[in-house]
């Protein structure tokens, strides 16, 4: 008798033992297939770009490291920043061009020279305002092909890194004062001309800019029909002169333009003003193409000199 209560025992252990080891085995199975299918969804939610933005990166990360602010173009994943058409050029000349938005400016790059074709901003009362410190972050710029200029392309070739759209007029924004100081902003520049007029004239548009409320500025290297100089490993073209042309649309529209050559020269008397009819002619842009087409007429034809 106590014999086969032991092994009546004995089996009720062995079938309590699989029952349960089949029902725990079986919930794993679910939760682990709940996992799965949970793991799914949010793969397939998840954006394959690394730089989407609804990828959270918090700013000091390896991928956004503190202080250096990421690149704001057309390919950048947060809305896309839409360039003003007043400060877009038509080319009538046949140069590479690559088309770049950022916070602050939009420039076509030319993959040739390694310098921008032209860089045009707007320029508000607001910004000129600004409280932040100049970051003298120069870097290369990821967004154009190799070759591309560098800092060591600048060091000891005696010219300076010239800015187009220049810090002082970014000093309202971080981004756009990292941006400032990337290398399709930049060209290779006298160092006189750097400090000196080009400087004097960065200047007065930020006070047309306080007396006006906004103006429109667009400037870039001149190359003349020559062989041009070039500094360090990647060749960066060297320009023989530099032009800027301005816009003010109220209280009325006015315009003007002046190219200074790339030279020591450092008198206002260096630099030739023109109305934009006329630097349309000498730079082979067409320039504010997109106001109506009489003010447009009238605001080019004539060269604004009352408070230069």
């Amino acid at each position: 008798m106590k014999l086969y209560l032991k092994q009546a025992l004995a089996v009720l252990i062995v079938l309590f033992s699989i029952t349960g080891c089949s029902s725990r085995c079986s919930c794993r199975d679910k939760h682990e297939n709940d996992r799965s299918n949970h793991s799914s969804t949010i793969v397939e939610e998840r954006p394959h770009d690394e730089h989407s933005s609804n990828e959270v990166v918090t700013i000091g990360s390896p991928k956004h490291p503190r202080g250096k602010p990421q690149p704001h173009n057309e390919t950048s994943p947060d809305p896309p920043i839409e360039a003003d058409p007043l400060l877009l050029v038509v080319s009538e000349k046949d140069i590479p061009e690559q088309l770049i938005i950022r916070k602050a400016y939009v420039t076509s790059y030319n993959k040739d020279t390694r310098c921008p074709n032209w860089v045009g901003w707007m320029l508000t009362r607001e910004h000129t305002e600004g409280t932040l410190k100049r970051a003298n972050d120069f870097h290369e710029d990821e967004e154009v092909p190799v070759p591309r200029a560098t800092s060591a392309d600048y060091k000891g070739s005696g010219w300076t890194r010239g800015h187009m759209c220049p810090a002082g007029d970014n000093k309202w924004d971080r981004q756009a004062m990292y941006e400032s100081f990337s290398f399709v902003n930049m060209c290779p520049q006298n160092a006189n001309l750097n400090n000196g007029l080009w400087n004097s004239m960065e200047m007065d548009c930020r006070k047309w800019a306080k007396i006006y409320g906004e103006i429109y500025i667009i400037c870039g290297p001149l190359f003349y029909n020559q062989e041009h100089e070039t500094i360090g490993e990647n060749k960066v073209a060297v320009p023989e002169a530099f032009f800027k042309v301005i816009l003010i649309l109220n209280p009325e529209p006015k315009s003007f333009g002046f190219i200074a050559k790339n030279t020591d020269g450092g008198k206002k008397s260096d630099i030739y003003y023109h109305s934009i009819d006329e630097m349309e002619r000498i730079t082979g842009y067409d320039f504010f193409s997109a106001l109506d087409d009489e003010i447009e007429d009238e605001v080019e034809a004539e060269a604004w000199k009352d408070e230069i």
